[in-house]
């Protein structure tokens, strides 16, 4: 973890990249892959940070390729834009801020979902930086739409949001309800560490798989993976623009994730080598995979351990090209999730309370607070200099 003051160009990110590596004396050939979020000063073709990393690779091993991947699921959040559901977010958003922003009127409505014995207590606040907030705001909003209309009429402010007496504005809100809470069960399953590529993959091809199904029920005018759009008396009549909208959605999903394409045989070859054909594989593996698809062992020890034990558990003489290829594939980060999870740890951290910490300070308490290795204190403790028995 590195600290950026000032600039942050290409040539800028390089040069901190460049010498953490040399600092730790890490060969720049064994370098397999490189994630991002996909912003400019790290993607550019010429003089960005990625074709800097790719030159050096080149310069100490030529025949060495690394795997750029932008974060998979910066990604499937960018897909969303494409369905057009401003004129539902926009009154949404609005009606919330109208509710939640105001201390009086949020006093207000609470007490007025209290004494109704409503489903939930409260609204949520929708975040643009935290894409699960908005499927989750739209969610409850059309849980608590009667009692919000309402506080709306008892504070007489229902025909500043006509939107909520209008069936077709209604249906199209249950609709974006729907298919932001299916992003957002992509998105969740996408998160988490230890997260391996092909795994998150697949997960994205199978999304791609149900907006299919969706789009073809949806066009038959049925709606059993939308529960709220069912109970809508204009679901039949706006049923074509619904399917356009799945539709969109599935070819913008189709149009991204150039990057995982590009390696998805490698992915296959490696999560399921016993169902591989080996004539189809590179030449290298071939007999490999012939040697472990015949070993009944091998079988059963693939059943019964995770991948990377797995091929840890080979034998690295009669399996190195396998092992090798395995090793390539299984190291891969297909998101940023750990980056943005550090750094909202270092936001809570770096506080304007906290304006003596110090980079030094601040990279140790990061590392404290991201590690999974509890610390030996006994051990430090008679390690240490200098003891204050009095504390």
């Amino acid at each position: 973890m590195e600290s950026l003051k000032g600039k942050t160009r290409g040539e800028d990110l390089y040069g901190h990249v460049s010498a953490v590596v040399e600092r730790m004396k890490l060969p720049w050939s064994k370098l397999a892959n490189v994630t991002t979020d996909g912003s400019p000063n790290l993607t550019g073709k010429n003089v960005r940070l990625l074709k800097r990393i790719q030159d050096k690779v080149k310069e100490q091993n030529p025949e060495q390729d690394v795997i750029f991947l932008h974060c998979i699921i910066h990604q499937e959040s960018l897909c969303k834009s494409v369905l057009q559901l401003n004129h539902v977010v926009d009154p949404v958003v609005k009606l919330v801020n109208f509710i939640r922003a105001r201390g009086l009127n949020h006093r207000q409505f609470v007490t007025i979902l209290e004494e109704t014995d409503a489903d939930h207590q409260d609204l949520l606040y929708h975040c643009r930086v935290r894409w699960l907030s908005l499927g989750k705001v739209l969610k409850r909003v059309w849980e608590l739409k009667e009692e919000i209309s309402s506080f709306l009429e008892l504070m007489g402010k229902s025909e500043e949001y006509p939107e909520l007496s209008d069936v077709n504005w209604l249906c199209d809100f249950a609709f974006a309800v729907d298919i932001f809470s299916h992003l957002n069960e992509l998105n969740v399953q996408l998160q988490g560490k230890d997260q391996f590529v092909h795994n998150m993959y697949t997960n994205v091809t199978a999304f791609k798989t149900k907006l299919i199904l969706f789009s073809k029920q949806m066009s038959k005018k049925s709606f059993g993976h939308f529960p709220p759009l069912v109970v809508q008396k204009e679901a039949i009549r706006n049923t074509k623009k619904h399917c356009k909208s799945l539709d969109d959605l599935h070819r913008e999903f189709c149009s991204r994730f150039s990057d995982f394409k590009k390696i998805d045989t490698s992915l296959q070859l490696v999560s399921r080598p016993l169902s591989q054909d080996p004539e189809t594989a590179p030449q290298e593996l071939q007999l490999e995979l012939i040697d472990l698809q015949s070993d009944s062992a091998l079988k059963d020890t693939f059943k019964s351990l995770n991948l990377n034990d797995f091929y840890a558990s080979l034998n690295e003489a009669t399996f190195p090209n396998l092992r090798r290829t395995a090793q390539k594939m299984l190291v891969l980060f297909g998101s940023t999730y750990v980056c943005e999870q550090t750094f909202s740890v270092m936001n809570i951290n770096k506080s304007r309370h906290r304006s003596k910490l110090t980079d030094q300070h601040l990279r140790s308490i990061l590392r404290i607070a991201t590690t999974k290795i509890t610390p030996d204190f006994d051990a430090l403790a008679k390690k240490g200099d200098q003891q204050h028995c009095s504390h």
